[in-house]
């Protein structure tokens, strides 16, 4: 009896320091911005759930395709139903690591750079992705930024032949999270 309530409460303290290390967010804001001869397209997401472990810097965000939201309606019909295929690929995650997250002081006010590196999946291609990250800490409070580019024939994304040169072969993507401890 005394051997399992030792066992409980060291399982009960393993996972309260687990769930410690961890920050998420279920309202992560992903956008992408593509400039191009034809029209330019924009479009945002602010539903991305990401998880942070501070301890190891891994970190892991999913975001579903028909929840990015257009300036015109026809973009973001031709965006899932031509692009992405969003009922074939309903979503696209990135699973990476912070290098060398000793240099983010979690718990203390400031602003630390660090080089992300991990493998963007999307449109059912996964490749290898590395951008600098922006972690910011304020009053107890965390948050994430990052910008990076991505080629769209490198996730096997067609574009039409009618409009193959007026749309831009690169699409810029930014990332902005404000995350809170999990409980």
């Amino acid at each position: 009896m005394k051997k399992g309530m030792l066992l409980a409460a060291a399982l009960v303290a393993g996972i309260m320091t687990f769930s410690q290390d961890r920050i998420f967010t279920r309202k992560g804001e992903i956008s992408f911005y593509s400039k191009a001869p034809l029209e330019n397209i924009e479009a945002h997401n602010k539903a991305a759930v990401s998880v942070i472990d501070k301890a190891t810097g891994q970190l892991e965000f999913s975001v579903l395709m028909k929840g990015f939201e257009f300036e015109k309606a026809l973009q973001q019909e031709h965006f899932n139903e031509n692009y992405v295929e969003s009922d074939k690929y309903p979503k696209a995650s990135f699973k990476g690591k912070m290098a060398d997250v000793s240099k983010v002081k979690f718990t203390t006010d400031g602003s630390y750079t660090v080089p992300v590196s991990g493998q963007l999946t999307l449109h059912g291609i996964t490749k290898e992705v590395t951008a600098n990250a922006t972690i910011a800490v304020k009053g107890g409070l965390v948050s994430g930024h990052t910008e990076f580019t991505i080629v769209v024939d490198d996730y096997k994304i067609s574009i039409p032949a009618l409009v193959k040169d007026k749309i831009a072969k690169t699409v810029k993507i930014t990332v902005n999270a404000n995350y809170e401890n999990m409980k």
